[in-house]
């Protein structure tokens, strides 16, 4: 009689194995095909704060190209434009472009140009993270009064 009980139990059990290990392999099979991974399913975009207005973006194995508008409201010198990846690896270009802007006009559209960029983890057909950090200040405040502007550019690499 006791026997019947314990048979039942281990069926019970044994269902429920079978429907866990089930679950599993399918868990398994969307890991392997890149269906769980977010970073794919997320659109790319360009961030900054409202100062610049990013139009256009590029990030190249190779290279990087942002084409940015001045929405300060005002002309103003940009001193310096620093890139970053989100990873631990360095990312750096040998060849950026010409810094400083002069008397970058409010509303005025500039495309810069990095090449020779290496590391950072990027790999080409993944999406990447670049952040960038402009330094400026307006021409009527002088160099005195400089402000930081961060922002990000996250896209597929090509």
């Amino acid at each position: 009689m006791n026997f019947k009980k314990s048979q039942a139990a281990l069926e019970f059990l044994t269902t429920y194995g079978w429907a866990f290990l089930v679950i599993l392999i399918m868990i398994g099979t969307l890991a392997y095909f890149g269906i769980l991974n977010p970073s794919k399913l997320l659109p790319n975009r360009c961030n900054f704060g409202s100062e610049f207005q990013c139009l256009d973006y590029q990030i190249g194995s190779s290279g990087f190209k942002l084409r940015i508008k001045n929405g300060v409201g005002e002309p103003i010198d940009v001193t310096a434009i620093t890139l970053s990846a989100e990873s631990s690896a360095a990312y750096s270009c040998s060849t950026p472009p010409t810094i400083p802007i002069s008397s970058w006009k409010s509303g005025e559209i500039k495309d810069l140009t990095w090449a020779s960029c290496s590391g950072g983890g990027l790999v080409a057909g993944e999406k990447a993270k670049v952040l960038i950090t402009i330094r400026y200040n307006t021409v009527s405040s002088g160099s005195t009064y400089g402000k930081d502007v961060k922002g990000e550019v996250f896209s597929s690499v090509i």
